[in-house]
């Protein structure tokens, strides 16, 4: 019999493509290792002071972390006096969250939301929201995504941002994974690396140096099909970035950031 601490994906993984699985991927064992597979100060390091000066740029102090994890950029937010509260759908990484806050001396409003019941579960309205590391592409299902999309877009005030990041999914579907991980994952000898992709699917494993591994499942969103979600429900610009840079190729970066604004300014591009 398997303990909690184990993942369970049944006889058959590639086939395990459902929204409310991502909870039992994170086992405590898991959320535990999640740290060393983040280095948060590598992590740092690797993307500056880019949400911090973005959120700056726009005017924006409420912030929602909606995918917190272990609280890396709570805590970087809090620290640099932005108003945070932070969500999470897993129970184990707000634990460590939450405990990983009180390192920093500061006290983390931590909360369990599913995105898709976004606004039953966290009230008020905020100026941005923060969906980051490759979160999103826990939802297999497009009524899911588009259901997160709306209720973001709902918990957000008049002229709120909402910036959301991913993998750079075309990429790995279209030529393969060649990923250094040098942004996001940054960890000493652990590696991430995909096991199998598909067009429904991308599978992931991570490895830690004492030999444990565990995997995620998660949908391949493609740059584009991302960016159409978000104009159709009602977002009116978004801007994609690519590794913290405005401008780049699109092969190269190993994650997209997009930052998609609620109200119209009149002459935008988007």
């Amino acid at each position: 019999m398997k303990s909690a601490n184990e993942q369970h994906f049944g006889s058959d993984p590639i086939a395990v493509r459902d929204s409310d699985h991502f909870t039992a991927e994170y086992t405590k064992s898991f959320a535990e290792k999640w740290d060393d597979l983040i280095d948060w100060d590598s992590r740092a390091d690797s993307e500056g002071r880019f949400f911090i000066d973005l959120l700056k740029q726009h005017g924006k102090h409420k912030i929602l972390d909606a995918a917190c994890g272990t609280g890396f950029h709570s805590v970087r937010l809090m620290r640099e006096g932005f108003d945070v509260v932070s969500a999470d759908g897993a129970p184990e990484m707000l634990s460590i969250a939450f405990d990983n806050g009180r390192k920093y001396g500061m006290i983390l409003r931590t909360v369990q939301a599913d995105w898709r019941w976004l606004n039953r579960d966290v009230h008020g309205k905020f100026d941005a929201i923060i969906v980051l590391g490759n979160s999103f592409t826990h939802l297999f299902d497009e009524r899911d995504r588009r259901k997160a999309l709306a209720e973001f877009y709902a918990a957000l005030r008049h002229d709120g941002i909402l910036i959301l990041d991913q993998r750079n999914y075309d990429r790995i579907v279209d030529k393969g994974f060649s990923s250094k991980h040098k942004y996001y994952y940054c960890g000493d000898q652990v590696s991430a690396e995909p096991e199998h992709v598909d067009e429904g699917l991308a599978r992931f494993c991570y490895s830690f140096p004492d030999g444990s591994q565990y995997h995620l499942n998660m949908f391949p969103l493609r740059k584009d099909y991302t960016r159409k979600l978000m104009h159709e429900v009602g977002f009116q610009k978004i801007d994609t970035y690519g590794d913290f840079q405005e401008t780049h190729r699109e092969d190269e970066p190993d994650f997209y950031i997009h930052v998609a604004h609620k109200d119209y300014h009149s002459g935008d591009a988007s």
